[in-house]
């Protein structure tokens, strides 16, 4: 079930009744009056938020819909799931456009790039970059070899991935070349295997992270100010070919 809450009376308003197991995630579509959840019964369902109805069951994934985005152009609702697929959906038709195979492993994270048309999907083999609308392959993230939990971008092309195992890569979207790795630190009294990150944004600025935790915790992080080119040299190899899929 989903609910909606009014947060001036911090009551519930209204329930969304149709989802037959557990849901875990929820996208608003930046301009329509339309929610879409995903969750455990492998389908995305497409809500009206003011009746309450539901438009449409998005069915086509074989496993858990892991992370749902919704943008104003085709395809306005992307789908990510534990089959190992990402679907972009026609809003309208309430169907498929098409079925991205490309990734080996569970797919648990999307981030769309909020200044291009194009987002990134993660799995444990590796991030890959995509160009709307058709999901036209850019380029492979290397590097972050864990159960990649969450993907957040901001309006300066920076690109964060959090994992269970608490670490942090910062990668550069245009070029995919990650400047910075960091370690989370579990709270005082917590286990060290409760280092794991769930889920992460940016802030409006983009120079804050905001990262829900493990531990119970939620933390912020902030750019280093006093950081230099010579504190955190560039040590970028670019290749000439981008990648295979």
């Amino acid at each position: 079930m989903v609910k909606c809450w009014d947060l001036e009376y911090n009551k519930v308003i209204r329930h969304y009744h149709g989802h037959l197991s557990g849901v875990y995630n929820i996208s608003l579509h930046p301009t329509l009056d339309v929610m879409v959840t995903g969750g455990r019964d492998s389908s995305a369902r497409v809500w009206d938020m003011r009746t309450k109805a539901q438009i449409f069951a998005l069915t086509g994934h074989t496993s858990t819909v892991s992370d749902v985005k919704c943008q104003e152009a085709d395809p306005q609702i992307i789908t990510a799931s534990m089959d190992s697929t990402v679907r972009l959906w026609d809003l309208a038709a309430g169907k498929t456009m098409s079925v991205l195979t490309h990734h080996k492993k569970a797919v648990r994270a999307l981030a769309i790039n909020p200044k291009e048309f194009t987002f990134a999907s993660a799995s444990p083999d590796n991030i890959k970059q995509w160009k709307c609308p058709r999901g036209d392959f850019i380029q492979n993230l290397e590097g972050h070899n864990a159960i990649v939990n969450t993907l957040s971008c901001n309006q300066d092309g920076v690109l964060f991935s959090g994992a269970d195992n608490g670490s942090m890569h910062f990668w550069d979207y245009k070029t995919g070349y990650n400047f910075q790795t960091a370690e989370s630190l579990v709270q005082p009294g917590s286990l060290e295997s409760e280092a794991g990150i769930f889920c992460s944004s940016f802030d409006r600025t983009g120079s804050r992270l905001i990262t829900g935790e493990a531990d119970k915790s939620i933390k912020i992080w902030k750019e280093d100010e006093n950081a230099t080119p010579e504190t955190h040299p560039i040590n970028w190899k670019p290749r000439l070919g981008r990648g295979g899929f």
